[in-house]
């Protein structure tokens, strides 16, 4: 039997991590958390630092953008963002969970009169804008330190204040029998399972989730998202080609480019005299250092404008904006700002 040190030799070398600065736009599988999804991801890429843009329930497939390096620092700009989903309900089935994982709580008929376009497309409307969600008890929500789903679990209920989130937009793509398929463009921190029930309370048969992907998130889309699968049967060399630009995420904000002096001044956290209108997030770039080969610019981070000033809300360090720069020059067709 070999020995411990004999079995750590046998093993192959451990790869370096690499200072990736970017964004992947991950198409999840179904089953998979969207930790292990990251966790997974960034092991393929060999990352030194990575995060998600915001929870994919596990039963939920779709667009999961993963940030890299000063990617990270933007974050939250698409957990805020706007989302976009396609959603599968069955309708007449009432579960626990209000999606397949749980138990049939109820059954009832639907009757042909509630599968008629205008029956439908009442009840689709009837939630349209801003409207009060109680989060479901099956839900990653925190209540003292604890998800909901575990308390859930123990068959303890715990009391949920309403929020308010807004419906923009819910098309109905398809009806076969009592399953009704539905794209629905909402606010962050709406809950589709919640959604999937309501509508089906309204038209009076009760519904659950059966199916949720996620389509869009901000200003990105599963246009160009990349499958697990995939990733992992690629080289390193054709995964780095799905390596985006950190700025991918704030591609639906105005821009300042600014000169080479007040970009260094713009970094050290000082404001900075624009001629923008005001607004609450823009992306800020200066030009690439004079020993660049190439001419060109480089994301320095976001800023808010206010009374024609540019203030700083997140900055890349001086050791990012030189590892994008790097970055533009190995893969000026991927990583180049947008």
């Amino acid at each position: 039997m070999a020995t411990a040190a004999q079995q750590q030799l046998s093993r192959p070398p451990r790869q370096p991590r690499r200072a990736l600065h970017g964004v992947v736009l991950l198409d999840k599988p179904i089953g998979l958390s969207s930790n292990d999804a990251l966790q997974k991801v960034k092991r393929l890429f060999r990352a030194e630092k990575a995060g998600h843009t915001g929870t994919l329930d596990p039963l939920a497939t779709g667009l999961l953008p993963l940030c890299f390096g000063a990617a990270t620092k933007f974050s939250q700009v698409s957990l805020d963002a706007d989302k976009r989903y396609t959603a599968t309900l069955q309708l007449g089935v009432r579960t626990t969970t209000a999606d397949a994982e749980g138990e049939v709580v109820s059954t009832r008929e639907v009757t042909p009169a509630m599968l008629e376009p205008r029956r439908l497309r009442a009840a689709c409307d009837a939630f349209l804008g801003p409207i009060d969600q109680v989060p479901p008890m099956h839900s990653a929500l925190k209540h003292q330190g604890k998800a909901l789903y575990e308390y859930a679990r123990e068959g303890v209920e715990i009391e949920r204040a309403p929020r308010r989130v807004t419906l923009h937009a819910i098309d109905i793509l398809s009806v076969q029998g009592a399953v009704v398929t539905i794209d629905v463009r909402c606010s962050k921190g709406t809950y589709i399972r919640t959604l999937a029930e309501d509508i089906g309370e309204h038209l009076g048969c009760g519904a659950h989730l059966i199916g949720l992907r996620r389509t869009g998130s901000g200003g990105v889309s599963l246009q160009g998202a990349v499958t697990l699968d995939a990733l992992q049967a690629m080289t390193e060399a054709e995964r780095d080609v799905h390596l985006l630009a950190p700025d991918v995420l704030l591609a639906d904000c105005p821009e300042a480019i600014l000169s080479q002096d007040d970009a260094a001044r713009f970094l050290t956290g000082m404001r900075r005299k624009v001629t923008l209108p005001n607004a609450e997030l823009v992306r800020v770039y200066g030009p690439l250092p004079a020993a660049t080969a190439s001419a060109g610019r480089v994301l320095l981070g976001s800023a808010h404008v206010q009374s024609g000033e540019l203030i700083p809300t997140r900055l890349l360090s001086p050791l990012e904006v030189q590892g994008l720069v790097s970055q533009q020059a190995t893969e000026p067709a991927v990583l180049a700002a947008h």
